[in-house]
Order: structure tokens, then sequence, then C-alpha cells
């Protein structure tokens, strides 16, 4: 049985143990990335393929005889035909939560920042301002305590959860987002919680109707001065909205590793000027070394069950 894994490099640093993968079949060929033309070579002759981001859709699959499993080493699975997959039956199995905490991790990560400005005083001080000061500390921002402030998080899953654990133990009060008309407890509609929050953090999927769900009506429901967080995905906030919100002062600050278009064109909104209060990162609160082997692991145990006649996480 042959296995082929087509963007290995999308989760390896050289830092990875992939014995326990390679054990699993008689033969293996890894892949650093695919490129789309490649795709249809590289899985000619194989029973299993493993993709993170790797589209493989109807006409490839239809043009692949031998193909028996797919195991996608990541949560979604928006770049598999799962309805041609299961019309071939082709098993496809995910991998979920191998992440969560570093996700949390870079959400607390990016709201002590924004409080502290500490990204702004060290450019400072790079820049040598400190070392011209006439007194022994800068004082050119305003930074805040997050005790005593409000966190609303809209997506309250087991990061939600997590987050929301952290931000008590640092003295924050949590507002949850319900839909309209909620009937849990505890569960605000987002127009009776934006203008309540002082931070706003994003945990939910991408979907329909989340589209942006933050766009510009919503951003001027917050208060001035408060903060936005999105680790989720970049389609829930309109990001020309977004820059036009900092750049007018409206909101303190906003943090994002992720956006709509990844990667993304040096025309994108907040790309394309120098935006103040903006902390962006590269799509990376996933990656740490202990979530990137969490996740190879699960895909190897995926790949167990498989062969075991007894699919786990499956999805199609």
């Amino acid at each position: 049985m042959k296995g082929v894994f087509l963007d290995y490099q999308t989760l390896d640093q050289n830092d990875l143990d992939f014995s326990a993968l390679t054990s699993t079949l008689e033969r293996w060929e890894f892949f650093g990335l695919t490129p789309r033309n490649e795709i249809q070579e590289r899985i000619k002759g194989a029973q299993v393929v493993v993709s993170n981001k790797v589209p493989l859709d109807a006409s490839l699959l239809k043009n692949t005889s031998t193909l028996q499993c797919i195991l996608v080493a990541a949560t979604g699975c928006d770049h598999i035909d799962l309805v041609q997959a299961k019309a071939q039956g082709i098993t496809v199995c995910n991998v979920a939560g191998y992440s969560t905490a570093s996700v949390i991790q870079q959400t607390i990560g990016f709201l002590i920042n924004m409080a502290t400005r500490m990204i702004d005083y060290h450019t400072l001080v790079q820049q040598g301002v400190w070392s011209q000061s006439q007194q022994f500390c800068l004082q050119n921002y305003q930074t805040h305590e997050l005790s005593g402030k409000i966190l609303g998080i809209v997506g309250y899953g087991t990061i939600g959860q997590g987050v929301a654990k952290v931000a008590k133990a640092l003295g924050m009060e949590v507002l949850i987002a319900g839909k309209e008309n909620d009937p849990r407890p505890g569960r605000l509609s987002l127009k009776a919680l934006l203008p309540q929050v002082d931070v706003l953090s994003l945990h939910c999927p991408l979907t329909i109707q989340t589209k942006h769900l933050i766009d510009e009506a919503a951003l001027k429901q917050m208060k001035p001065g408060a903060f936005l967080i999105n680790v989720a995905r970049g389609g829930l906030v309109d990001e020309s909205a977004l820059a036009k919100a900092l750049l007018s002062g409206h909101l303190g600050g906003a943090a994002v590793d992720v956006l709509s278009t990844e990667p993304p064109p040096p025309t994108h909104p907040l790309l394309v000027q120098p935006i103040p209060r903006l902390i962006m990162t590269p799509h990376v609160a996933w990656s740490t070394r202990e979530a990137r082997q969490r996740l190879l692991d699960e895909v190897v145990e995926n790949m167990k069950a498989f062969l075991a006649h007894q699919p786990r996480n499956k999805v199609a």
C-alpha cells in the first residue's frame, strides 16, 4: 500500500518526528508542497493521501481509481470535495482540537500586548528614544489594566471557553455572544453585547451567516477605544471597515492572525498603508511545535484506525 503526503512543509519546520507515520505503510512519498498542476501525477497509484491545504476536487478524485483514504492534516475540509469522495467510497478523516492551547495562548498574548502597547514601546527602545529620555521611563503611550474590563467572546467552543478562563484569572468580566433570542442563560445578542465590551474576541467558524459579522455598523457599535481580536477566520471581519476604524481612532487597537485572503496581496486594506494600533501575525496561532506534533500524531492515529477498518474522525 502506498501513501503520499502532499504538503508536509506546511506542518514541519525540521522539528517534527515522522517515524510513527512512515511505519504505518510499506511505502510513503513526501512532498514539501504540491502545485496544482502536479497533484494528479503525485496521487496516481496511491491508496492513502495526506493533505493539509492541497485541494482535492471532484475532477482529481474522479481520475483516481486506487485512492481509499484521505487524511486531512487539519480541522477544516473545505479543500476536499467530500461529496465526490463519499460517492467513490473514499474515507476522509480530519483532526480537531490539536491547537486549542496554542490559540488560547496567542489570543491572550494579543490581549496583553494591546493593553500594554508592548510592541510600540519595544520599537521606541530600538529606535533609541529611551536612551535620549530626560527621565527614567517613557510614557509615550497610554496603557491599561485588564482587570475590571469586559471581554466579549463570539464563539464559545473549547477555545472560547479557554480564553474566558484565562481572562477571568486576569480579573476581567466575560460576556458571551449568542444568536438573537438565544434561550441559553448568559448569552447576549451581538447587538446587545458590542456596546458593552472593552475587548471583542472572535472564535467562531466562517459560514454564510458569519461572513463580515463584524462590519462597519458593528464596529461603530463598539466603545471608542475598544480592542478587537481575530484568531478565527479573516472573513469574519470587513477588513476595509476595520482599517477605517483604526485610522479614525475609533478602535483602540486590533490584533489579527488571519485574513480573508492568505497569503494577502500587497494591496490588502490592512497592508496597503501603515495602520496604527494594529498587530498582525501570519496565521501562526495554531503552529506551536507542540500543536504541530500533536496534529501529526493524530494523523497517525487516523491512519492506524483506517487500516484496522475502524475509521475515526470520519467526515466522509
